[in-house]
């Protein structure tokens, strides 16, 4: 959710390190022994284990994440959430809800629908039309691949789409396509890319590979890994900035969204626009010491590591703490409504957590040690 490329590039590119807590001194082992350990905390359900436990293995040591129980654990949470450990899972509906999203982008961008369904009913690449694959789409590596054909074959396809495939997350578990695009610029992916990213998302070892780098491929000071799978569904920093906003709030006593966003966001891109969190931080200026192009400096580092080093974090946790007469928390899991055609009830990024967290405890009980 939220994605900016240039956030997205800053966070990959910095100290790798996993930060939820685990005990010291993990014993190194081989390749044969980690698959075999992963193997042993997937859940009794799970099939082709060899195959699972190989990928989620093979994507920890390319990125130098080590194969500790907590971290296979908020894996295959993660992906147990997700995915129920299908590499390209089916979606209840989907056939129905491409449709409505077609129809919606028509009317979007001024096409009369009965134009937009003809051009669907010519045929594709593979000789049946846009709309009997569209009647009959079961996964989001389908429907991606039938967009790929319409935007690529048909002249209204790149008018009506802009080049941009709308299916935007995919894989066992969900991982943001433009998320696992920035992240292959600036790290490279361990296996051939055939035909792209996006396709690679779509797979086992891709879907497994960036939706790994997503969740822990990044420091995080968290106390907790509840915070971890908060960020996963909310965008990385999610949960500390929650709490930074909490703590804006209670010293300037002015109502924020604790939606994890400091600065307002329009299509992916910072607004020169005022949003409430930073119009919050104004009227704090005094109190800070600091000018309003220095606040606004800090919090363009909202979506990195390093925003916690920042004199405006470090000023508006000092207040905050001296307010409440004792440290405020430094994580708080983000109240954000989830939105997508695919979600048919009301649900949060603290239900995802607290759900996410449940099947990790799960995970953690099923583990004959500590740590491996």
């Amino acid at each position: 959710m939220r994605f900016l490329l240039i956030s997205l590039v800053a966070a990959v590119t910095g100290c790798a390190t996993s930060e939820i807590p685990q005990p010291p001194g993990s014993t190194p082992v081989t390749a044969a022994e980690g698959r075999a350990r992963v193997a042993a905390l997937l859940p009794s359900s799970v099939s082709e284990r060899t195959g699972w436990a190989r990928d989620i293995y093979a994507a920890m040591t390319a990125m130098e994440i080590r194969p500790t129980v907590e971290n296979v654990c908020a894996i295959v949470a993660i992906t147990y959430q997700e995915s129920s450990f299908r590499a390209d899972p089916a979606v209840p509906g989907l056939s129905g809800i491409a449709w409505k999203e077609i129809d919606k982008q028509a009317d979007r961008v001024g096409i009369p629908q009965l134009v937009v369904r003809g051009a669907l009913l010519l045929p594709s690449s593979n000789g049946k039309s846009y709309s009997e694959r569209l009647d009959t789409v079961k996964t989001e590596r389908q429907l991606s691949e039938i967009f790929e054909d319409f935007i690529g074959l048909v002249p209204m396809g790149k008018t009506f789409f802009a080049d941009r495939n709308p299916v935007r997350t995919g894989g066992p578990m969900q991982v943001s396509v433009a998320f696992a695009e920035a992240h292959a610029k600036v790290k490279t992916y361990p296996y051939g890319v055939s035909a792209s990213i996006r396709h690679e998302v779509f797979t086992r070892r891709g879907g497994m590979y960036f939706g790994i780098a997503h969740l822990l491929d990044y420091p995080a000071s968290y106390n907790s890994p509840i915070y971890r799978f908060a960020d996963f569904n909310a965008g990385r920093y999610a949960s500390r900035n929650a709490a930074f906003q909490n703590a804006v709030s209670l010293i300037s006593g002015i109502s924020l969204a604790l939606d994890g966003d400091l600065l307002r966001y329009e299509q992916g891109e910072a607004s020169t626009e005022l949003g409430s969190t930073e119009l919050a931080v104004r009227t704090l200026a005094r109190r800070l010491d600091m000018s309003m192009p220095e606040i606004r400096r800090d919090l363009e580092r909202g979506k990195a590591h390093e925003f916690e080093r920042s004199r405006l974090y470090a000023r508006v946790f000092a207040l905050a703490d001296k307010l409440s007469g004792k440290p405020v928390p430094r994580a708080v899991l983000p109240r954000i409504l989830l939105q997508s055609p695919k979600i048919t009830r009301k649900l949060t990024t603290d239900w995802f957590a607290n759900r996410v967290d449940e099947r990790y405890r799960t995970c953690i009980a099923r583990s004959p040690r500590a740590s491996l």
